[in-house]
């Protein structure tokens, strides 16, 4: 990460940690830290955590799935104290899994009011935890059924996605830019049918277990195929798959359902990141400014169901 940072100049890099085997005040120093070095371009992501080894390897408790969102939002709670305490006085928490007293800091980060705070899961944990403490909500790559749905007879903007959200929304999405929308996905079944069989299916038994902890049963995974894992977190859902024109298109589709950051993935990193940036990017910015990516309905109706089921 220091060597990313420091060859390059627009580069922002999110880093995730796991409360629970990382240390709140640890993280807390070493992020700023990053932060001044990179000159404000670290960003972190609380991964609240799905895998019951990892957590087990380093002999640390293995919470149910609930509570280890509680201990994130602990988590988030106390970075935000510590990198916003006034600089002549410590900060003090007391919740239900940190719990310390006037902790000082300093140099306090570069950014303000601090470094960006992503968190993800599709459950209502994470989503309470969206609406209260994070900067950003990240979400698997999904279908339309994957949106929450607004209230009916009402046109569907994106921006009703639940009471009391204020947290910008981030979707996964593995793009691949061809000729054609058949080049394409001759592409991704090339991708998925080279796949490790192996590998895929102990993440599938992990992870599904993982989301079927959830209240709702709807965690991250839960509804995920053999596919879809290939990408391990759901980015072939997002449809960013076809021509140009095409991914232009769902990416305003995406926007109109309030999705604010498209976190990409590709398979020639270099080579079609550049493609991306040159063929799909231009395209979107020009029908941004003739009013496009701000209705669903109308966006549906122009491109078509591509995200049905």
């Amino acid at each position: 990460m220091p060597a990313l940072l420091h060859h390059t100049t627009r580069l922002k890099v999110i880093a995730a940690i796991i409360p629970g085997p990382w240390n709140y005040a640890v993280a807390a120093k070493q992020i700023a830290s990053i932060d001044h070095y990179s000159n404000g371009r670290i960003a972190l992501n609380i991964v609240s955590g799905w895998f019951k080894g990892e957590f087990t390897a380093l002999e640390e408790w293995w919470l149910e799935h609930a509570e280890r969102y509680r201990r994130s939002r602990d988590f988030i709670q106390a970075l935000k104290g510590i990198w916003t305490a006034p600089d002549d006085e410590g900060f003090t928490f007391g919740g239900d899994f940190y719990r310390f007293r006037n902790y000082y800091l300093s140099p306090k980060p570069l950014q303000k009011p601090h470094p960006e705070i992503f968190q993800g899961g599709n459950s209502g944990d994470a989503r309470d935890n969206a609406a209260t403490v994070s900067d950003w909500y990240f979400m698997n790559g999904n279908n339309l059924e994957g949106f929450p749905v607004p209230d009916p007879g009402r046109p569907r903007t994106g921006r009703e996605n639940w009471p009391g959200r204020p947290s910008p929304l981030c979707r996964d999405g593995f793009v691949i830019v061809r000729d054609t929308e058949e080049e394409a996905v001759q592409v991704l079944r090339g991708i998925q049918g080279k796949a490790d069989a192996e590998a895929v299916n102990a993440l599938r038994d992990a992870v599904q277990q993982a989301g079927a902890s959830t209240r709702e049963k709807t965690g991250m995974w839960a509804n995920s195929e053999y596919n879809d894992l290939v990408q391990y977190n759901d980015g072939f859902k997002t449809r960013l798959i076809g021509t140009a024109e095409q991914i232009a298109d769902r990416v305003l589709l995406l926007k109109s359902l309030g999705v604010n950051l498209v976190i990409t993935a590709f398979l020639h990193y270099d080579e079609e990141i550049q493609l991306f940036g040159t063929k799909v990017l231009p395209l979107v910015r020009g029908l941004e400014k003739q009013g496009r990516g701000t209705n669903t309905d109308e966006e549906i109706g122009l491109i078509g169901p591509v995200y049905g089921k």
